[in-house]
C-alpha cells in the first residue's frame, strides 16, 4: 500500500543583494543564538548542576532581544531563532540518549550556513516562496514539481561554501510502492570497482576525486600565496570550495542513480555492514575510500528499501564474503587485498569480488532469519564438517555449492 513520508525537495535559488543581506544576518543571529544558550546551558549544568530546559531557552532569547547589546537579534525573523533553539535541544537529547557527542560549539567558518522557517514564516503563493521579513518572491530554479495537493512545512534555506544558494522544501510525500519481484542482489563494496554485483556485473568506480585532483591541487597551492583575510584569498577560497561541489555533487548523482536502480529491479538487496569510520584510518586506502563515499553508498539503499517496499539486509562486517569458497565451503586462512583472483583446493577459480557479492547474498536468508548480522566463528582455515557445514549458522559448501543458487 502507498505510504506517507516525509521528503526534503531541495532547489536552488538566486537572491537578490537586499535578500542575501537579510539571510546572512539570519545565519548570524543563528549561530550566535545557538552558541549562547549552549554556552549557558553548559555554564549551569557544570556551576551549579543545573538544568535548563527549552522553556528556560525560549524565554531567555526574548529577554536576549531587548538588551541593549544584542537588539539586532530582534531586527530578524524569530522563527529561525525558536528553531536553533529546538535543534539544540534535540542535540542534547541526542546526547543523553547516547546516541551522540555533546553539542560543539557552531563555528563562523567551518559550520554550515543555514535558517529553518516554519509555516507561519513564509506563504508560497502562485507558485512563489517568499520568506519572512523579506518583500519579493524568492528566484527559486524549481527542477522538479512538489507533491500535488500538500504544502511545505519547513523552509530551510542555505548557503554553501562555494557561495550556492539553496531552500530544502519539507513535504508529506505518498509512495507507491515499486511493484514485486522475485529477484534479490547481494552488494560487495570496493575501489577498483564501485560495487560488485552477485550476477558479475561490475560498476565502475568514477573517481571523481582521482579526475580533479590535479586542478584541485592548483587551486589549493593559488590559496596558500594569497594574504590573511584578503579580497583575493577570499576569491580562492571560493575556487577550492566550488571544485570540492562538483566533486560531491558528480558523486551524489553516480550513487543516486545506482542505488535507485538496484532497488527497482530487485525486492531483495543484501550489503555488507561496513565501519567506515575504522576503514578511514589505513592511511593507504582512505583516501580512495573516501571517493567512493561507503557510507552514502549504504544509506541510500536503506531509505529507499523502507519507501518503495522492498528488503534491505545487512551482513554482519566479519562475513568472510572474500575468504570463503561457494562451491565447497572452505574459509582461506589469508586473502591479501592485492589478490583479485584466487583457486580453491576443489579447483574452482574465484573473482574475489563476485565471489564475496555472491556469498553475501547467499546469506542474506539466514540474517534476515536472526534479524541480526551473519557472524563468523573464529578459527583459522577450515571445512566444516568436510564439505557441509555452517559459519556463523550460515550453511556453507552444500548450501552454497548445492542448493539452489540466485546467480
Amino acid at each position: 500500500m502507498p505510504q506517507q513520508v516525509k521528503r526534503a525537495f531541495k532547489y536552488r535559488f538566486y537572491p537578490t543583494g537586499e535578500q542575501a543581506a537579510e539571510l546572512s544576518r539570519t545565519f548570524g543571529c543563528v549561530r550566535l543564538v545557538y552558541n549562547k544558550a549552549l554556552g549557558e546551558r553548559t555554564r549551569a549544568w557544570y556551576g551549579e548542576q543545573r538544568r535548563i530546559s527549552s522553556v528556560q531557552s525560549s524565554a531567555a532569547l526574548t529577554k536576549w532581544q531587548k538588551t541593549e547589546g544584542l537588539a539586532f537579534l530582534a531586527q530578524v525573523s524569530s522563527v529561525p531563532l525558536q528553531q536553533a533553539l529546538r535543534h539544540l535541544q534535540t542535540a542534547f537529547g541526542n546526547f543523553f540518549a547516547k546516541r551522540a557527542k555533546y553539542p560543539r560549539f557552531k563555528s563562523r567558518k567551518k559550520s554550515r550556513a543555514s535558517a529553518e522557517y516554519t509555516r507561519s514564516a513564509f506563504k508560497r503563493r502562485d507558485g512563489q516562496l517568499t520568506l519572512a521579513k523579506m518583500v519579493e518572491p524568492l528566484d527559486i530554479r524549481w527542477s522538479r514539481p512538489l507533491p500535488q495537493g500538500t504544502e511545505p512545512t519547513t523552509a530551510t534555506v542555505s548557503r554553501d561554501s562555494a557561495g550556492r544558494w539553496f531552500v530544502s522544501l519539507l513535504c508529506e510525500d505518498t509512495i507507491a510502492p515499486a511493484p514485486a519481484t522475485s529477484a534479490a542482489v547481494g552488494l560487495d563494496a570496493a575501489i577498483t570497482s564501485l560495487v560488485t554485483l552477485s550476477t558479475g556485473e561490475k560498476v565502475a568506480n568514477p573517481k571523481h576525486e582521482r579526475r580533479d585532483r590535479a586542478r584541485l591541487a592548483r587551486a589549493q597551492r593559488d590559496l596558500s600565496r594569497k594574504a590573511e583575510r584578503s579580497a583575493n584569498r577570499e576569491k580562492a577560497r571560493r575556487r577550492v570550495a566550488k571544485i570540492h561541489a562538483r566533486i560531491t555533487d558528480r558523486r551524489r548523482d553516480v550513487l543516486h542513480k545506482l542505488s535507485t536502480r538496484l532497488v527497482r529491479e530487485n525486492q531483495t538487496v543484501v550489503i555488507e555492514d561496513l565501519t567506515v569510520r575504522n576503514l578511514l584510518k589505513n592511511g593507504k586506502l582512505a583516501r580512495a575510500i573516501s571517493d567512493a563515499s561507503w557510507t552514502e553508498l549504504r544509506s541510500m539503499p536503506e531509505y529507499k528499501c523502507a519507501w518503495y517496499g522492498r528488503e534491505l539486509v545487512v551482513i554482519d562486517r566479519w562475513f568472510p564474503g572474500s575468504k570463503l569458497c561457494g562451491a565447497c565451503g572452505t574459509v582461506r586462512e589469508k586473502l591479501p587485498l592485492n589478490v583479485r583472483a584466487w583457486t580453491c583446493d576443489c579447483g574452482t577459480v574465484h573473482d574475489r569480488d563476485v565471489n564475496a557479492a555472491r556469498n553475501i547474498l547467499a546469506a542474506g536468508p539466514a540474517a534476515s532469519a536472526s534479524g541480526d548480522g551473519v557472524r563468523p566463528q573464529r578459527e583459522s582455515s577450515r571445512k566444516v564438517n568436510g564439505v557441509t557445514g555452517s559459519v556463523g549458522g550460515v550453511r556453507v559448501g552444500g548450501a552454497l555449492g548445492q542448493a539452489k543458487q540466485p546467480w
